[in-house]
C-alpha cells in the first residue's frame, strides 16, 4: 500500500519523566518523586513511560529505575548510552525496551541522534546482547536513510528519529526549513517501515508541533518529555498530558480520513 492509502494504527504515547528528577535533584531530597509522575502519567493517557540513565546520573538514579521496574504497569524504554556499565544495568532489570543514544557529559540535553553508520561491528554485538535478553532494541537516529540502513543492517528493532531540528524550526518561524523538517521526517519514517523497523520520533515535541509528526502513518510511538514537564507547572501534569494524548488521536484520526469531534 502507499502512504496515501494505509490505515494508520493507533499512536502509542511514550511520557519521558528525567525532567521530575531533575527538579528533585535541584534541592535533594525526594521531591517530586518521578515515579510518582510516572503513575500520574499513565492515569492520563500515557502509554508507556521512558527514562533516561545518564552516565552522570544527573537526573534519573538506579533507585528510579530500580522503582520503575517494580512499581510500574506500564513498559519501560531505558534510555542510554552504549557503555558496558548501561549494558549491565539493562540485563539486570530488563525493561521492555532499551533506546541507544548519544551521550556527552558536557550536553545539556541530547544533542544529535547516533552515528549507526560510523560504530561499526561494536553495534551489533550490543544489540544482539540486549535481544537476547527479550530487550527491544531502539536507537535514535536523526532522520537520514543512511542511518535507517545501518539500523536495520545491525539488527535493531526500532528506530526512534530525532525531531529536535523540526521543533527548533517551528520556534524559529522558518516555514520553509519546517517544511523541509517535516518532508524528511515522512521519507525516513516511511524508509524505516519499509525496512522492517518499528518507527518512533521524539524530541522538542508541543502542543503546536507534535500534529505534523503524528499524522505520519507510519509512526508508533512519540516520546515526549521536556515540554509535557514544563508545561505541567501551569496546567498540571495530568491535563497536560492529557491535551497531548488528545491532540495525537486527532492527528492519527484526520490521518485515517475521520477527524474526530
Amino acid at each position: 500500500m502507499s502512504a496515501s492509502t494505509t490505515k494508520a494504527p493507533y499512536l502509542r504515547l511514550g511520557v519521558n519523566i528525567d525532567h521530575v528528577a531533575t527538579i528533585r535533584n535541584a534541592r535533594g531530597g525526594g521531591h517530586p518523586d518521578p515515579v510518582r509522575a510516572a503513575h500520574l502519567a499513565a492515569e492520563a493517557g500515557a502509554d508507556g513511560i521512558t527514562a533516561h540513565l545518564r552516565e552522570d546520573r544527573r537526573h534519573i538514579s538506579d533507585e528510579d529505575i530500580a522503582r520503575l521496574m517494580s512499581e510500574i504497569e506500564q513498559p519501560l524504554n531505558l534510555e542510554m548510552a552504549m557503555t558496558d556499565e548501561m549494558l549491565e544495568i539493562a540485563l539486570n532489570h530488563r525493561p521492555n525496551a532499551c533506546c541507544i543514544v548519544p551521550e556527552s557529559r558536557q550536553e545539556l540535553t541530547t544533542e544529535g541522534g547516533l552515528d549507526a553508520v560510523s560504530l561499526g561491528s561494536r553495534l551489533p554485538v550490543y544489540i544482539a546482547q540486549l535481544k537476547n535478553a527479550g530487550i527491544r532494541v531502539s536507537l535514535f537516529i536523526d532522520p537520514d536513510i543512511s542511518q535507517i540502513e545501518a539500523s536495520a543492517a545491525e539488527g535493531a528493532d526500532i528506530v526512534e528519529l530525532h525531531t529536535g531540528p523540526y521543533c527548533e524550526a517551528a520556534l524559529e518561524g522558518d516555514h520553509f526549513k519546517v517544511s523541509s523538517e517535516i518532508d524528511r521526517l515522512a521519507e525516513c519514517a516511511r524508509a524505516a517501515a519499509n525496512a522492517g523497523l518499528e518507527v518512533h520520533a521524539g524530541h522538542g515535541l508541543t502542543f503546536d508541533t507534535v500534529h505534523a509528526v503524528a499524522a505520519m502513518p507510519e509512526m508508533v510511538e512519540l516520546n515526549i518529555g521536556h515540554f509535557l514537564i514544563g508545561e505541567a507547572i501551569f496546567g498540571g501534569l495530568h491535563s497536560t498530558i492529557s491535551r497531548m494524548r488528545a491532540l495525537m488521536d486527532n492527528a492519527r484520526a484526520e490521518a485515517n480520513g475521520c477527524a474526530s469531534a
